[in-house]
C-alpha cells in the first residue's frame, strides 16, 4: 500500500481544525443544543460528550457529503463498500461496534430518526447539504432519550436555520466526471418561513462499474406562534442509482482495485425515499412546555445482478444460486409527544411517549439459467432446493411503544444530578419463502422488552468549565433482515428466528473546558454489552452472542483560534473492542481501529483569499471475518488521507480549488475474509477489500443571492 503522509505528520497537526473564530465561540458554554434531552438546553447543562458542527465549519471544509463531514470535522470512523466521491451507502461507527455500526449509531433529522428498519445504511443523499444548519454529535449511549439503536451515539442533523433569509446556489466539478450541485432558498414573510433545498450529484466513478447519481429535494414550512412556539411541516424526496463494483479479491493493495469483481459487472441498486415530518413546540404556561413530532417515510430499493442471467453463471458442479434482481419495499411511522416541567430551584422533569410502526417485504426473481442450474446441481429434495421454479420472499413488521422520564435536580451551586429511564416493548412478526426450506418459519412472531437508564453528576465549577460522571444503559432491537440468515450455497435468506434485544452498560467521565480562544472536550469510557447481535460469516446466520463484549476508549476534540487569521482544531479517538469471555476472550472485534486522529486548519491570506486543509489517520484493524479465523489472519493496514483547498471570495461569489487525497494514498476502509464466489464459478474462502478513490481535483463556485 502506498501512503504519502505519515502518522507523525498527523500528530503534529492534532490541534488543527478547519474553523473560524466564530465557530470556536459557538462551541462555548453558550451553545444551545437539543440532542441531550430532546428540548433546547445549554450545552454546559448536558452530562455527555457533545460536539456541534456549525454551518460555517461545513462551508470551510473540503467535504461535499455528510459522511465526509462527520469524518473530517467530527472525527468519526466512516466505512464504505462502494467508495466513490458521493459516499453513497457509507456507514458511520460511533463507539467501536464494527460490522453492526449502522444499527448502533442513531441518525436523526431535527430529532426524528432516519435509520432504516433493516441493516442498510442511512440514505445520506436524502439530506440536501445546504439545508443543514448544524450537526450535533452525542457520543455514548442515549436510549433513554431516543430508544432503540442509540448504543454508540447519536447524530442529530438540524435543518431549522431560523427565519433569516438565505438564498444561495453552488456547483462543483472534478475528477471522474463528478458534478455536484446544491441550492437553498429560505425566506420569511410575516411569521412564516419557507425553506426549499435541493441537490444533484453525478459521477462516472474511478472503479469499473462504479458510476452513481443522486437527487434530493426538501420543502419545509415553519410557522412562528410567538416566542419559541412554532409548528412545522417538512416533505422530502430522494433518489439514488448506484453501480456496485464489488470487492477486490486479496488483501488490501493486492490485485487491480480499479476493476469490478467479475460477477458484479452491470450490477447496481436504486433507492427512492419519500415522506414527511411535522412537529409543534408550545409553551403551555410558565412551567410546562409541550413538544410533539412525528414522521412517515416510504423506502423502495431495487438490486440488479445481470451476471446471474448469463450462461456463465450456471456452469460448474456446484454453481452459486443467486437472484437476477431483488425488490425491497418498506415504510415506517413514528409519533412522539413529550412535556417538560420547570420547577425552578427544584430542577426540571421530562415525560415522553413514543410509538413506532414499520413493515418491510422483499421478493427475488431467478433467471432460467439459475433455475436450470439448481435443477441439475441441487434438485428438489431433502438436500436440494425446496421446489422449482425458485421462489424467495420475506416479510416482516414491527410495532413498538415506549415511555420515558428524564429529570435534573440541582444539588448545590453548579452541581446537578441527572437521571432518566425508558421502557420499550417491540412486537415483531416475520414470514417468508426460502428456496431451500420453503415456507417453514419457526416462531414467526415474538415480543421483547428492553430498559434504558441514566445516572449522572454534572459539575459546572467555573464559567465555561465543567466535568461530569455518568452511568448509562442503552439497547437495540434486531433489524428485520437480522431475522434471516443464508445458506452456504447462497440463493435466498433463511429464517433464523427473532432475536433478543442487545444491551450495553457504560461508565463515562468527561468534561469541556474553554480557556481564552480554545475549547476542549474530552471523555473516557468503558462498557460491556450482552446479547450482542452479530452475523457470523462461518455459519451464515445472525445470533445473540453468548459472550459479553467489552469496549474501552477515550475521545478528544479541540478548537482554537490561534490568531485572527489562523484557526486550528482536531481530535482523536482511542478505542478497544474485544470479547470479554468465552473461547474468543480478548480477541478484537473486526473493523474497529484502535486509533483515529483528525486535524483541520484554515488560514486567511487576505480578506479575499484563504487556504485550508484536513487530514485523517485510521490505524490498522481486523478484517471482517468469523472469530475462529482471527488468529490466522493478517490485519488491514493503517492509512492517512489529506485534502487541501484554496478559496477566493469576491462580493456574492465564492470559488474554490480542492485536491482530495492529495498524497494519493491507496487504501480501503472495509475488507473481509470469508466464503466468496471465485472466477471459475466455484466458491471458497478468500480475503477481499473495497478500494477507495485515489487523488482527485475539484473546482467549485457558490453564489449568494
Amino acid at each position: 500500500m502506498k501512503q504519502q503522509f505519515s502518522s507523525k505528520t498527523l500528530v503534529a497537526l492534532l490541534c488543527g481544525a478547519a474553523t473560524t473564530f466564530n465557530a470556536v465561540a459557538q462551541n462555548s458554554q453558550s451553545t444551545v443544543i437539543v440532542s441531550g434531552s430532546r428540548f433546547e438546553e445549554n450545552l454546559n447543562e448536558v452530562p455527555a460528550n457533545v460536539q456541534v458542527i456549525t454551518r460555517e465549519e461545513i462551508a470551510e471544509s473540503t467535504s461535499s457529503n455528510i459522511p465526509d463531514i462527520l469524518s473530517q470535522i467530527g472525527g468519526l470512523n466512516v466505512r464504505n463498500t462502494a467508495g466513490g466521491q458521493l459516499n453513497l451507502g457509507a456507514t458511520v461507527d460511533m463507539g467501536g461496534y464494527g460490522p453492526t455500526a449502522s444499527s448502533t449509531t442513531l441518525v436523526l433529522i431535527d430529532g426524528q430518526r432516519i435509520n432504516a428498519i433493516d441493516s442498510s445504511s442511512v440514505s445520506w443523499e436524502s439530506i440536501p447539504l445546504d439545508s443543514i444548519n448544524r450537526i450535533e454529535i452525542l457520543r455514548g449511549g442515549a436510549s433513554v432519550q431516543y430508544g432503540n439503536g442509540a448504543l454508540g451515539g447519536v447524530i442529530n442533523i438540524i435543518t431549522n436555520g431560523g427565519s433569516k433569509n438565505l438564498n444561495q446556489a453552488s456547483t462543483s466539478y472534478g475528477s471522474f466526471n463528478t458534478l455536484v450541485n446544491n441550492a437553498i432558498f429560505r425566506n420569511t414573510v410575516d411569521q412564516t418561513t419557507l425553506q426549499l433545498s435541493a441537490n444533484t450529484s453525478n459521477t462516472s466513478g474511478w472503479r469499473q462499474n462504479s458510476a452513481a447519481n443522486a437527487y434530493a429535494f426538501d420543502a419545509k414550512v415553519t410557522q412562528s406562534l410567538g416566542g419559541k412556539d412554532n409548528v412545522y411541516a417538512d416533505v422530502f424526496y430522494s433518489y439514488s442509482n448506484q453501480q456496485m463494483p464489488g470487492g477486490t479479491l486479496g488483501q488490501v493493495g493486492q490485485g487491480n482495485p480499479q476493476l469490478a469483481k467479475f460477477n458484479n459487472i452491470g450490477s447496481g441498486n436504486t433507492v427512492s425515499n419519500t415522506g414527511f415530518r411535522a412537529g409543534i413546540a408550545k409553551e403551555l404556561n410558565g412551567m410546562f412546555n409541550l413538544e410533539v413530532d412525528g414522521f412517515y417515510s416510504n423506502k423502495n430499493t431495487f438490486f440488479n445482478q445481470p451476471y446471474y442471467s448469463t450462461a456463465a453463471s450456471g456452469v460448474g458442479d456446484y454453481p452459486t444460486i443467486s437472484p437476477s434482481f431483488t425488490n425491497y419495499g418498506g415504510w415506517q411511522a413514528n409519533f412522539s409527544p413529550r412535556i417538560k416541567a420547570n420547577f425552578g430551584s427544584l430542577g426540571t422533569s421530562i415525560l415522553g411517549y413514543e410509538f413506532n410502526k414499520a413493515s418491510q417485504s422483499s421478493g427475488s426473481n431467478y433467471s432460467s439459467v439459475i433455475n436450470a442450474a439448481a435443477d441439475r446441481a441441487y434438485p428438489p429434495g431433502p438436500y436440494g432446493v425446496s421446489s422449482l421454479p425458485l421462489q424467495s420472499s420475506t416479510s416482516a413488521s414491527l410495532y413498538s411503544q415506549s415511555v420515558y422520564f428524564i429529570g435534573k435536580l440541582p444539588v448545590v451551586n453548579g452541581l446537578d444530578f441527572d437521571g432518566g429511564y425508558r421502557y420499550q416493548t417491540q412486537s415483531a412478526s416475520a414470514n417468508g419463502v426460502s428456496i431451500w426450506r420453503g415456507t417453514t418459519n419457526a416462531n414467526p412472531s415474538q415480543t421483547y422488552s428492553a430498559n434504558a437508564g441514566d445516572v449522572a453528576l454534572n459539575f459546572k465549577y467555573l464559567d465555561g468549565q465543567r466535568v461530569y460522571i455518568k452511568w448509562n444503559q442503552s439497547y437495540r432491537f434486531p433489524n428485520v433482515d437480522e431475522f434471516w440468515g443464508w445458506s452456504s450455497a447462497g440463493g435466498s435468506p433463511q429464517f433464523g428466528g427473532i432475536l433478543r434485544p442487545q444491551t450495553a452498560q457504560t461508565y463515562e467521565v468527561g468534561g469541556n473546558w474553554r480557556v481564552l480562544k480554545t475549547n476542549l472536550t474530552a471523555s473516557v469510557f468503558t462498557s460491556v454489552s450482552q446479547n450482542e447481535i452479530l452475523y457470523n460469516p462461518a455459519t451464515f446466520n445472525n445470533s445473540n452472542s453468548p459472550y459479553n463484549i467489552n469496549r474501552n476508549g477515550a475521545n478528544l476534540n479541540i478548537l482554537t483560534a490561534f490568531t485572527s487569521k489562523l484557526s486550528f482544531g482536531g481530535g482523536g479517538t482511542l478505542q478497544n473492542a474485544f470479547y470479554a469471555n468465552g473461547p474468543y476472550q480478548n480477541q478484537a472485534i473486526a473493523q474497529v481501529p484502535n486509533l483515529l486522529l483528525n486535524a483541520r486548519a484554515t488560514y486567511a491570506l487576505t480578506s479575499n483569499w484563504s487556504l485550508g486543509g484536513a487530514v485523517n489517520y485510521v490505524s490498522n484493524q481486523r478484517y471482517d471475518a468469523a472469530p475462529a479465523y482471527y488468529n490466522s489472519l493478517n490485519v488491514m493496514p493503517s492509512y492517512t488521507v489529506a485534502d487541501v483547498y484554496a478559496n477566493y471570495k469576491a462580493g456574492n461569489w465564492e470559488t474554490r480549488l480542492t485536491v482530495k487525497n492529495v498524497g494519493n494514498a491507496q487504501y480501503s476502509t472495509y475488507g473481509g475474509y470469508g466464503f466468496v464466489q471465485l472466477p471459475d464459478n466455484s466458491s471458497g474462502n478468500s480475503y477481499y477489500y473495497y478500494a477507495n478513490d485515489p487523488r482527485s481535483v475539484f473546482v467549485s463556485a457558490k453564489y449568494n443571492f
